[in-house]
């Protein structure tokens, strides 16, 4: 009788942890987004700081998650001239491209998921820069407590117009490509 009721409570308490979501914080410390951009003849490459990051698993899919990049930590990593490179890293955090100061966040709110099929799943989410809002799908790939993606941004759709041929004719050899790629390593508590 003793082994039924054992097993009875087990059975439950296994239950109901499998019914509700287990919260995942992200370590902002040891988490990475590093950019990608280009242009006609070369291009730039640098890190944004993680400001926070949490998600929630349930049945091995991510069923909910908020995270907060802070545009305002916009570094370059590609330019060894100090002066080179304060202006360029000045240029990007200025309303020609992500008016960090009006805006100094972008936020990543997950809506849907898959399971995770070995190690990976696919997240749907809206990504909002510069207020603007737009729904975007990419893989994560998780192994033990890193989850990682490589995301592909258009940036046109978030009003960063400079340089964009999407808005502007004429632009030659000035021309910057709208998709920028986000390198994104989360390492969870």
């Amino acid at each position: 009788m003793k082994t039924l009721k054992f097993v009875l409570a087990a059975v439950i308490m296994i239950s109901s942890t499998a019914m509700f979501a287990k919260e995942v914080v992200v370590n902002t410390k040891k988490s990475t987004v590093e950019w990608y951009g280009s242009k006609i003849g070369g291009d730039h490459d640098g890190f944004i700081q993680l400001k926070s990051g949490s998600f929630k698993l349930k049945n091995d899919k991510i069923v909910d998650g908020n995270f907060v990049i802070d545009m305002t930590t916009i570094t370059n990593t590609d330019i060894e001239d100090e002066e080179y490179n304060a202006k360029l890293v000045g240029h990007l955090k200025s309303d020609d491209f992500f008016g960090v100061e009006k805006f100094p966040t972008a936020n990543f709110v997950v809506t849907s998921s898959t399971e995770f099929k070995d190690g990976k799943a696919k997240i749907t989410g809206d990504l909002t820069i510069k207020g603007k809002t737009e729904s975007m799908s990419f893989d994560v790939v998780r192994n033990g407590n890193d989850y990682s993606t490589k995301i592909d941004v258009d940036r046109s759709k978030f009003d960063v117009r400079y340089g964009s041929d999407s808005f502007f004719d004429n632009l030659g050899d000035k021309v910057i490509a709208d998709i920028f790629t986000l390198d994104i390593k989360l390492v969870v508590k």
